[in-house]
């Protein structure tokens, strides 16, 4: 894993892009005290979602959606 500067990561974009796919992961800092603000990780690495548990339902109510619904996690919870 390699920590940038925001700065030096803009001028090596197109750098730090191959490091990326060549599956290094890139650790973007910002400012004096250095703080971690972002991670570039190869997309064959980026977590994917679990499907949601209806929790104290769960063995007794089903739920299904429609392909072509389009709401997201936050609209759904009213978040």
């Amino acid at each position: 894993m390699q920590t940038i500067q925001v700065g030096e990561f803009k001028a090596r974009f197109s750098e730090m892009i191959d490091s990326v796919r060549a599956g290094e992961t890139i650790v973007v800092a910002y400012g004096r005290n250095q703080e971690k603000v972002a991670a570039l990780i190869p997309y064959d690495q980026l977590p994917t979602h679990q499907p949601r548990q209806l929790g104290t339902l769960a063995g007794v109510a089903s739920v299904s959606f429609a392909e072509d619904f389009a709401i997201t996690d936050e609209e759904l919870l009213g978040a």
